[in-house]
């Protein structure tokens, strides 16, 4: 497996085991995932939507309001939307 592969597959992990996670370590998972759909958008070529649509932005809120006191759903659901994109993003890499 590669290291993309490894990741998604740590971020369904934590996912499943959410209440086992520190608030520290929920955001550094958050933290490090969005920095690699940076990384992979500039990557593959692929244009994210800038604004208001931006999902990317909407995750980041989303981290700061789960680690404000949301609860572990809202963490949860954050975690697969990003080893989701990462995913797909890995997908448009290996195609080209």
């Amino acid at each position: 497996m590669s290291t993309t592969t490894d990741f998604i597959a740590e971020l369904v992990r934590a996912a499943n085991e959410i209440h086992k996670l520190s608030t520290a370590e929920r955001r550094r998972l958050g933290d490090r995932a969005v920095r690699m759909v940076r990384e992979m958008y500039i990557e593959t070529g692929v244009r994210h939507i800038r604004g208001n649509k931006d999902a990317l932005r909407d995750i980041e809120i989303a981290i700061l309001m789960a680690e404000a006191g949301g609860n572990d759903d809202d963490v949860k659901a954050v975690l697969l939307d990003l080893a989701e994109m990462i995913r797909t993003l890995k997908i448009v890499q290996d195609g080209k």
